[in-house]
């Protein structure tokens, strides 16, 4: 399965997971690109795309997002599954908590993406989040809190890719 990361990073700490990612993933990882860079129309082209983007302010996007969201909007997502990762602040903004993954969700869903790497709210202090699921026992992907919780962020990039390739594993075998 072709796979791609699609990132943004205002600070360099969702570029940083992104490339720590990749490192992870290894072979399974045809591309590692910043959002600038590339076009709806060609991550579509992609069986995976693993999509780098924070939370900033008050539950919005990371800036360089907002230019792809109309192509997002337009695109076909039916041959395309997503899995989402990136930074918030949980403290600061308990209650609009990696809600950047909620926004782009919204978006992709309805135009036939499917979801992996769900992850466990366990261990995140919040209140609420646009990226809740599943009873609101999971996150849409894997959230790292690099403001409260640096020392926590490696592992769980290694965790998620373990949980990344062997969900790619299954969607190979179906």
């Amino acid at each position: 399965m072709k796979t791609a990361i699609v990132w943004a990073s205002t600070t360099g700490n969702t570029q940083d997971a992104a490339e720590a990612l990749q490192e992870c993933l290894g072979e399974l990882v045809a591309t590692c690109i910043h959002i600038d860079d590339i076009k709806v129309e060609d991550m579509v082209q992609y069986d995976v795309v693993l999509i780098g983007v924070s939370t900033w302010d008050i539950g919005e996007l990371q800036a360089d997002w907002d230019v792809r969201v109309d192509e997002i909007r337009g695109g076909d997502w039916t041959n395309v599954t997503v899995g989402f990762f990136g930074g918030g602040d949980a403290v600061g903004y308990p209650d609009t908590f990696v809600d950047a993954f909620g926004i782009l969700w919204e978006l992709m869903e309805p135009r036939g993406a499917r979801l992996i790497g769900k992850w466990p709210v366990d261990d995140y202090g919040f209140e609420d989040s646009r990226s809740l699921c599943d009873d609101r026992k999971f996150f849409l992907g894997l959230p790292f809190d690099d403001d409260n919780d640096p020392g926590l962020t490696q592992g769980r990039i290694e965790a998620w890719a373990d949980q990344i390739r062997a969900e790619i594993a299954q969607l190979r075998a179906a």
